[in-house]
């Protein structure tokens, strides 16, 4: 049986950088922090949203009540959804995977608002057979209810996954349940991975 491959969505297919939208964001804000970059990418608040504890609603009204933003919602997600930006290498890659005949299946800690901007703004997306993501099952990566979830979806349990992340932690509850995990540093780095557990290498890669 072909194994499946599984991707991390953000720093594996896209990069993220919340300067921008901390900026754009502060701009509109009685008292932004100093360093709202990391409010945003770090808070509590985001941790809940991403697992699935805050509506969309809910973490723009607690983030307005935190930093006085003046903004609508609509402006709100416009500037901290667009912190995207694709990352070719990866995204050549796993189009080689499904020409190839390679199931594959995106796995993320992400929230309703960056996958709208995403699902909207990079093809790329729409070419997965499945999704996992962390609001939606209420749980994110490394928590084993997430990884059952992914088995659930994908029917395949074990050596049959192939995992792509850039983050340790993730990486390792991957491997605690067998799947065959990657820990994703370069899209050069990930296919010498690949070619040593026989899908292919700098070459091409092997058919299903």
């Amino acid at each position: 049986m072909p194994p499946v491959l599984i991707f991390d969505l953000g720093k594996v297919l896209v990069d993220f950088d919340y300067t921008v939208a901390a900026q754009k964001i502060a701009a509109r804000s009685d008292r932004a922090p100093a360093d709202l970059h990391a409010f945003l990418g770090s808070s509590p608040l985001l941790v809940d949203y991403e697992s699935g504890r805050l509506t969309r609603q809910g973490f723009y009204d607690a983030v307005c009540g935190a930093i006085g933003f003046h903004g609508d919602l609509a402006e709100f997600g416009g500037y901290f959804a667009k912190i995207f930006t694709e990352m070719p290498g990866t995204i050549a890659l796993h189009a080689e995977l499904r020409r190839r005949g390679f199931k594959t299946y995106i796995f993320s800690n992400t929230n309703d608002l960056a996958i709208e901007h995403v699902r909207r703004d990079f093809p790329f997306f729409a070419h997965f057979d499945g999704y996992i993501f962390s609001y939606e099952v209420g749980a994110m990566k490394p928590l084993p209810a997430i990884y059952a979830a992914m088995e659930q979806m994908c029917g395949h349990t074990g050596a049959d996954l192939i995992y792509l992340d850039d983050r340790a932690e993730n990486i390792a509850a991957g491997a605690a349940r067998g799947w065959r995990a990657i820990l994703h540093e370069t899209p050069e780095k990930t296919r010498a991975a690949l070619a040593g557990m026989g899908i292919g290498g700098q070459e091409g890669f092997n058919s299903p």
